[in-house]
């Protein structure tokens, strides 16, 4: 039986992806740098012996990458019919184009393709990278009070897993999102209520300069991210939508639900 490649399989999205799947009894590749069957983006001696005996492929990469056209590619000849890219939403807007370049990839790789752009990971906060900055009890996001439809990864992950595994997904892309729009300042009251911990929010442009720059970022760097987010800011609140209920049968989880489930000692 063809199997499923997962790549980031120790990944928030990727390890819950791999999990539904075998919990359905789906064939899984679970590939990461240090998982089941090793896959380095860097080292292209990992990528055909991940590939073999794969028809079906969830497709990411670690933020500072790019998808590589080439490992796409290879992948089709091997026998990759069904690729689902993980992707973000508001990536035009924010200027990402790593991401609008990895969607241009997979559009033009001739196999069948799902595009997912979810919106901000409610595990950031716990997983990623925000979670240093709540037990420090400091959050820094220069977006004021605009409003996020943050989603759990797992519904993420369930979005996926049906665009792998059903049909009736291809030549889609899913604005995959939470129940409702929080803004910055709900979301740390909502994480300080179940943690027990005193979370402050700083949402200026200035807050946010001045706590990058003290972690050591350059300046100019940091400057360019605060335009991103200014771009994002003036698109106004984020708008849910029904795409987990749609294609999972379930409504997405809220934040509250998450927060209370989150270990955050």
């Amino acid at each position: 039986m063809n199997e499923i490649l997962v790549l980031g399989a120790t990944g928030s999205t990727g390890r819950r992806v791999t999990d539904l799947l075998r919990s359905s009894g789906h064939p899984v590749r679970p590939a990461s740098r240090h998982g089941e069957v090793r896959f380095d983006w860097n080292d292209r001696g990992t990528w055909r012996p991940a590939l073999a005996g794969a028809d079906r492929m969830y497709l990411m990469v670690p933020d500072d990458l790019p998808v590589d056209p080439e490992f796409v590619a290879a992948a089709v000849e091997a026998g990759v019919r069904r690729i689902v890219l993980l992707s973000s939403g508001g990536i035009e807007v924010m200027g990402d184009e790593r991401l609008m370049a990895a969607e241009r990839v997979v559009r033009g790789s001739g196999a069948e393709w799902t595009i997912l752009r979810p919106s901000w990971f409610d595990q950031n906060f716990d997983e990623g990278a925000m979670r240093e900055a709540v037990l420090a009890g400091e959050v820094a996001v220069p977006l004021g009070e605009a409003r996020q439809a943050f989603v759990d990864a797992g519904d993420i992950a369930a979005v996926a897993a049906a665009a792998l595994v059903e049909d009736g997904h291809a030549g889609r892309s899913y604005e995959v999102t939470g129940p409702r729009a929080l803004a910055f300042a709900e979301v740390v009251e909502i994480i300080g209520r179940a943690s027990g911990r005193t979370v402050r929010y700083l949402g200026s442009a200035a807050d946010y300069l001045a706590v990058m720059t003290g972690f050591g970022l350059p300046e100019p760097d940091v400057r360019a991210e605060i335009e991103a987010f200014a771009a994002l800011r003036a698109v106004g609140d984020a708008v849910p939508t029904d795409v987990v209920l749609r294609v999972t049968g379930r409504p997405p989880k809220s934040f509250e639900d998450f927060a209370a489930d989150a270990i955050w000692g």
